[in-house]
């Protein structure tokens, strides 16, 4: 069970890291090959940078969420 949260510990990080360097910056970011850099004129961020937003929240929470069985898991196994 330790080596299964320990895999997905490592294939959160790697989407998680993936995710953030996909994000714009005050330049741009990876987001604009994707389309992220043609918003509107209105103002406010298009619809790919909000559900890239909402993608990293969730893989971040599932990143901690492992962190936290992972803590537990090893406590009570020694």
């Amino acid at each position: 069970m330790v080596l299964g949260f320990s895999i997905a510990l490592i294939v959160f990080s790697l989407l998680l890291m993936l995710l953030v360097l996909m994000h714009k910056g005050k330049g741009g970011g990876l987001s604009d090959m994707f389309g992220g850099g043609m918003q509107s004129s209105v103002g406010g961020s298009s619809v790919a940078e909000r559900n890239l937003d909402r993608i990293t929240v969730v893989i971040g929470l599932l990143w901690f969420a492992c962190i936290v069985v992972l803590g537990i898991l090893m406590k009570s196994n020694s």
